[in-house]
């Protein structure tokens, strides 16, 4: 069936008059009576009588009206669908993910992408800061979670897309019973003791050389881990020192008696970031969107 023909069968009814309908479709008139003519012609029913009115229904015309309306409406509704089927972002977005999933609040930024972009599927590949942005940077990341300045980190202006998220401190955690080693000590004298050191990929490593190196100072490495939970299970056992954020140091003191040096702290801040250049590309743009329904606020750098 020629939808045309239906919509102007359902306009000439509704406005009874050959000549407002055409204005009503932007037809010509005769454009209008040859549709009319067409329709009637291929359901072997006459469907409007002229009177010194306009058009009028016939008994036909009037029975077949509703249903003419209904297919139309079903026809409203399929474009609709498929224009929104068009609309819906889809393909795969991979995310770079770090240290626990309630820091990052990555259950409700999942649900939130769930949500808007239902036909998108997501990837996530759990690492460390650099590996995040090494992972960007070789096109294996759309997005991910970083902690710091990935341009100061990398002497960069402007590569990536950076969104500070909070900012956090590190402390400096010892075993229990260190408290003399460590309590009122400053770097010279903490770095002089064990280390549980992380990868030159990690936040902890980037900030520790940052701050010891215009120093002089260098921690003593005793261990190199590449997992918050093993750092923590090694300095529960007592091998040495290691930087945690701020909530984990006081989680520690209090449920194991664990050390904090209080004379020193390093500040850090979580990002989200991802490539500058694909600024724009639909399954990056959910995830910016998903991430300001969780995170709230506006987009900016560090």
């Amino acid at each position: 069936m020629d939808h045309t023909a239906l919509r102007a069968f359902a306009a000439v009814a509704r406005e009874g008059s050959l000549s407002r309908a055409a204005q009503r479709l932007h037809l010509t008139q005769p454009a209008l009576s040859l549709q009319l003519k067409a329709l009637q012609t291929r359901l072997g029913v006459r469907l409007f009588e002229r009177t010194p009115r306009g058009m009028r229904l016939t008994p036909d015309g009037a029975a077949l009206l509703p249903l003419a309306d209904r297919v139309l409406a079903a026809q409203r509704e399929f474009d609709g669908a498929a224009q929104r089927l068009r609309q819906q972002v889809r393909g795969e977005l991979a995310i770079g993910t770090i240290l626990d999933p309630e820091f990052t609040r990555l259950g409700a930024f999942l649900r939130e992408l769930v949500e808007t972009a239902p036909f998108l599927q997501t990837a996530l590949r759990q690492g460390m800061s650099g590996e995040v942005l090494q992972r960007l940077d070789a096109g294996e990341h759309d997005v991910g979670f970083y902690l710091g300045d990935p341009d100061q980190d990398r002497g960069t202006a402007g590569r990536y897309r950076v969104r500070t998220l909070t900012p956090f401190t590190y402390r400096v955690l010892a075993p229990a019973g260190w408290g003399p080693q460590v309590q009122g000590r400053g770097w010279a004298e903490l770095a002089a003791l064990p280390w549980i050191e992380t990868p030159p990929e990690s936040a902890h490593h980037r900030l520790l050389r940052r701050t010891l190196q215009p120093l002089g100072l260098q921690v003593r490495r005793v261990a190199l881990v590449d997992q918050e939970a093993s750092m923590l299970d090694l300095v529960r056992s007592g091998v040495g020192l290691s930087l945690v954020r701020d909530a984990v140091a006081i989680r520690e003191v209090q449920a194991r008696g664990l050390v904090v040096a209080d004379r020193v702290a390093l500040g850090c801040v979580l990002s989200f970031v991802s490539l500058a250049e694909r600024q724009g590309e639909p399954a990056i743009e959910a995830a910016w969107t998903a991430l300001d329904r969780v995170w709230g606020g506006a987009e900016g750098g560090v």
